[in-house]
């Protein structure tokens, strides 16, 4: 490993550099979203519920980065159907900032299970019209988005 790549190796996205993630919106065929409590593990906003998705890592697309980090975190697999306006989350009292694309998602295989308890202390469907009050902003935009369609279908 060259000096620079050690260098690049100790910088931490999202707090060294603007960090990119993206997650989905699960919906059931009762308009429930599927929602992640964070757990004392996760990178910022512990306590925070959020749709899932995670870092896009280099190299790596959008899309199937997305559907890694699902399948990682729920194990289950998904089908885009829908993409929504990016977020700029910038978390000032954590000192990070991260651009997240935000898109909707059908479960095509699979029941979701929390696979990383140490991330997520919690895993469950919301009724669009009870949902928790602290909810990560790239999750509360996607949600407000999707009520109001404003959403490029896939």
């Amino acid at each position: 490993m060259t000096n620079e790549n050690k260098k690049m190796a100790k910088l931490k996205p999202g707090e060294d550099f603007i960090g990119v993630g993206g997650g989905v919106l699960i919906l059931n065929e009762k308009e429930e979203v599927l929602l992640k409590k964070r757990g004392k593990k996760s990178r910022n906003e512990i306590g925070w519920w959020e749709k899932s998705g995670g870092l896009i890592e280099y190299g790596e697309k959008a899309i199937p980065a997305i559907k890694r980090e699902v399948k990682e975190e729920l194990d289950i697999e998904i089908e885009m159907v829908g993409y929504f306006p990016h977020t700029d989350h910038i978390i000032k009292k954590e000192g990070q900032h991260w651009v997240a694309l935000n898109y909707l998602a059908e479960i095509k295989k699979g029941i979701p299970k929390n696979l990383e308890p140490h991330k997520c202390e919690e895993l469950r469907w919301f009724s669009l019209k009870k949902l928790p009050k602290k909810i990560v902003q790239p999750t509360r935009e996607s949600i407000k988005n999707y009520l109001a369609g404003k959403y490029i279908k896939l």
